[in-house]
């Protein structure tokens, strides 16, 4: 886990995997009620002081822990291409696939769209769309390779995209 968040982001985390965790494709229940009762408690300008979208990085640990009513509250409230991208997060773990989309058509090319294609071993430009679509087809084949690739490469895009809103701008 990269101290870098600081320590308290660091302490929340180790409450379910440290930052590891292969989320669920849908989401049911939140994976760490104490995770759940620290989030409720802290201020996202406390947690991600300096960072370039610490309202996105408190909806993307919501996302982490699978506090769906949580991290979608806060998502659809942010009116930036990160708290639209949280948002299809959320909407595509639901799962409505429909709605997933809307929202990453709201992102529209995303910097970390490059990095995301590179770390999955994608030829071309990132495409969220075939990404819903991998997740559907994923859900439907519980225990499978492909349920495992998508929770890996979720994974990944979960770490990017909070690592993006976690960490401050570039000068």
């Amino acid at each position: 886990m990269n101290l870098a968040y600081g320590p308290e982001v660091v302490d929340i985390l180790a409450m379910d995997g440290n930052g590891e965790r292969l989320m669920p494709l849908a989401m049911k229940e939140c994976s760490s009620e104490a995770a759940r009762e620290r989030l409720r408690t802290a201020s996202a300008a406390r947690l991600f002081a300096g960072a370039r979208a610490p309202e996105a990085a408190l909806s993307g640990l919501y996302v982490y822990f699978s506090c769906f009513e949580e991290a979608h509250s806060i998502a659809q409230d942010i009116a930036t291409p990160e708290g639209s991208y949280w948002h299809a997060i959320v909407h595509r773990q639901e799962p409505d696939a429909g709605n997933a989309a809307y929202w990453f058509r709201q992102v529209g090319p995303h910097p970390i769209f490059p990095a995301l294609a590179r770390a999955t071993g994608q030829e071309g430009p990132w495409d969220p769309f075939a990404f819903i679509e991998m997740c559907e087809q994923a859900r439907r084949q519980p225990g499978s390779e492909l349920e495992t690739r998508a929770r890996e490469i979720q994974r990944i895009e979960w770490q990017l995209l909070f690592d993006y809103c976690a960490r401050p701008a570039a000068p």
